[in-house]
């Protein structure tokens, strides 16, 4: 079985992406890198694919809402455009997969709401094919606070899903959501074809939770991949038919494309990419 991809989610430079595209695109080349996941990709397409281009590196993977109204982040939120401008979009740049990155923690709470969900993922699989992409989901911790038939409700979503709509496990907020990460992960077996690497101090409660305190991303103590809590080499062993192993910082500790190039040492030194 291939070894996955190694890639970086470009909101963990979102600022020096802003300010400098290219430039910061290069640097990740320079790293050794040659895929990124895109983030805030729809209102400039064309713009990133010409950098990506200039810079040698591919955006198989991004993140775009595809099934609310406006894509919450711990710092603002964005409207969202439609899906056939988010799969144009997509399409553009080159990728293969567009991926879902937040649904608000509400809808995760019935058993209605986790059913609508996976309803309008697996009506935009369809959709989607039209433009030569595939569609999935990436979670947060919120999908783990209730239980649905004896099962978390990101499970339940999992099960109602078309085996056509694909998943990309957090495995930092699969972990803050109370989850064995590695059982998850063998658990989902091939619907799994990217986890966000992703290591810090667990926050102590699901930020997520009813009641639970506001927070942004700047209170999350993350740090370098493979020297804090989250068990990153035992669940990218667990995997099977892994395709992506995305490097991740909510909150990068220091300089970001130093941050980067420590966590994508963890993933080639371990042996765990190609």
């Amino acid at each position: 079985m291939a070894l996955p991809l190694a890639s970086v989610q470009l909101y963990t430079l979102a600022e020096r992406f802003s300010a400098d595209m290219g430039g910061s695109l290069d640097r990740l080349a320079a790293l050794g890198l040659h895929n990124v996941e895109a983030f805030d990709f729809v209102r400039r397409p064309a713009e990133i694919r010409a950098a990506l281009d200039a810079s040698g590196l591919a955006a198989p993977t991004g993140h775009a809402p595809l099934l609310s109204d406006e894509l919450w982040t711990p710092d603002g939120s964005i409207p969202t455009p439609a899906p056939e401008v988010v799969f144009d979009a997509a399409a553009t740049i080159g990728m293969t997969t567009v991926i879902d990155p937040f649904v608000a923690p509400e809808r995760w709470r019935t058993r209605d709401g986790v059913a609508d969900i996976a309803d309008r993922l697996n009506a935009l699989a369809e959709t989607a094919a039209g433009f030569g992409l595939t569609v999935g989901y990436h979670n947060h911790a919120q999908e783990f606070v209730v239980d649905i038939d004896g099962q978390s409700a990101y499970e339940h979503f999992v099960a109602q899903t078309d085996s056509r709509v694909v998943l990309e496990l957090d495995l930092f907020w699969a972990l803050t959501g109370g989850q064995d990460v590695v059982a998850l992960v063998d658990r989902l077996g091939d619907r799994l074809v990217a986890v966000h690497v992703k290591d810090g101090i667990v926050p102590a409660s699901n930020p997520w939770a009813p009641g639970a305190p506001e927070f942004t991303s700047a209170s999350l103590d993350q740090r370098h991949a493979g020297t804090a809590e989250v068990p990153l080499a035992d669940a990218l062993h667990a995997a099977r038919g892994l395709e992506y192993a995305i490097i991740e910082y909510d909150s990068a500790p220091g300089d970001v494309f130093d941050d980067i190039a420590a966590s994508l040492s963890f993933l080639t030194e371990g042996g765990f990419v190609r």
